[in-house]
């Protein structure tokens, strides 16, 4: 796609969206110039939809997937191409709404405890006790623990909005061993292996599959999983909604409903 690609990637830019967005959009479009072998500026609608219809027949994704695929080249031909009418038909697709597992507090004390490497404990740990989106964990800095607040600093949430959360006495405690036993060379809190870099969330993820096997947990949970679980167990102790709405960082109160 080469200087396709650099314009779709400014655009992107431009739009403020997150490095997540850019990646996903951009590999989006390459699988469809790549199913085709040829540029996608030379693709019409026609070739679109059944590439779409490809994805859904062959690939049995699902409606979150294939919202993201519709998006992508929403933007590439609307945004970057300046086409915007040629996918104006295409729809997104409906998403069910499904509510997700919760786990207990018991659950959740019994996957925190399967979790052998301190770093990993206290990062689920901090996912869990300030409700932060698995990304955001992953990425928070050294100086966004306020001590003196007892508050978490979240940067660059989803939506490009920081906010605060509550630090506990716990949690601090967590993340001080965690501190002293590392030692992070640059301004992460959660490194990678180069301990300069945040942890990613693919590292994240393998280390919490790993947790969930041997703890034996019969539900389906991801890192988000402690998302909802903090969200939930909030509510049953009587928090306010419009309360968990500000920690969660949600935009509309319709999403933090789900919880009720």
């Amino acid at each position: 796609m080469g200087q396709l690609r650099e314009r779709m990637l400014t655009d992107l830019q431009l739009r403020g969206c997150s490095k997540a967005t850019q990646k996903d959009y951009l590999l989006r479009v390459r699988h469809l110039a790549k199913h085709y072998g040829r540029s996608p500026a030379r693709l019409g609608e026609r070739e679109v939809r059944a590439y779409l219809r490809h994805v859904v027949q062959v690939r049995k994704l699902a409606a979150t997937s294939l919202r993201m695929y519709v998006a992508a080249f929403k933007f590439f031909y609307g945004v970057t191409l300046k086409r915007p009418m040629m996918l104006a038909s295409i729809p997104y697709p409906k998403v069910p709404l499904k509510l997700p597992d919760v786990l207990s507090r018991e659950e959740v004390e019994r996957l925190l405890a399967n979790l052998r490497s301190l770093k990993h404990r206290a990062l689920f740990t901090t996912a869990y006790g300030a409700g932060l989106r698995i990304s955001e964990a992953c990425t928070l800095r050294t100086t966004d623990i306020d001590r003196e607040r007892m508050v978490i600093h979240v940067r660059g949430g989803k939506g490009a909005k920081d906010r605060y959360v509550m630090l506990s006495p716990r949690l601090l405690a967590c993340l001080e061993e965690h501190w002293r036993f590392s030692r992070p060379r640059g301004t992460y809190f959660f490194c990678g292996r180069g301990r300069v870099e945040p942890m990613t969330r693919a590292a994240a993820h393998r280390a919490l599959r790993k947790a969930i096997t041997q703890c034996g947990l019969g539900k389906h949970v991801t890192p988000h999983s402690l998302r909802h679980a903090f969200a939930t167990h909030l509510l049953e102790a009587g928090t306010d909604l419009r309360i968990i709405q500000r920690l969660l960082g949600h935009s509309r109160i319709d999403t933090t409903a789900r919880y009720t």
